[in-house]
């Protein structure tokens, strides 16, 4: 693990400073992401550069780099996505102020006068996970639930599965219980 960072820093200072930070986090670290990875090896790199816009607010540059291992939602098995994210954020000190931030700003909210590096990166990797991952590398499959039985393209060219077929029977056994 990369320490070219602490913990927590101080946004004035670091701003008034125009402070770089970069390193690396282990992904095993990351409390909220990591029940969502189907491995927590690996690391991320980010770098936040700290300073001022015009209005006087403090921004941070923030650039996060990994390879996520995700669940693939068609093939049920484990694939590296990557995510790399540039962000700009801008340092608020109270919720409210949240509406008054230009769009072109994402907030981030101090924890009793002060930012943590790893929240902020857990943040974006959160944010840059797909909704529904699907390795790229995957065949796409087709399914059928409306009781057509078709072809799925390809070598052996087998009918296409149907898990929810005999659930309509099933149903109506239970219900003439």
């Amino acid at each position: 693990m990369s320490r070219e960072f602490p913990d927590l820093v101080d946004p004035w200072k670091a701003a008034d400073g125009r402070r770089l930070f970069r390193g690396t986090i282990p992904l095993k670290r990351m409390k909220r992401l990591v029940p969502l990875l189907a491995t927590n090896e690996g690391t991320v790199r980010f770098s936040a550069r700290f300073g001022y816009d015009e209005q006087k607010d403090i921004v941070v540059d923030l650039s996060v780099s990994a390879e996520l291992s995700l669940v693939c939602q068609r093939s049920l098995e484990p694939y590296l996505e990557p995510v790399n994210r540039k962000s700009r954020l801008v340092v608020i000190e109270d919720v409210a102020r949240q509406e008054m931030i230009p769009e072109n700003y994402d907030p981030v909210l101090l924890d009793h006068g002060r930012l943590a590096f790893l929240e902020m990166v857990e943040d974006e990797l959160l944010l840059g996970m797909p909704q529904v991952p699907r390795n790229p590398e995957t065949e796409e499959v087709e399914l059928a639930t409306d009781g057509a039985a078709e072809v799925v393209p390809g070598e052996k060219n087998e009918p296409l599965q149907r898990p929810f077929a005999g659930l309509a029977d099933m149903l109506k056994e239970k219900a003439g219980e």
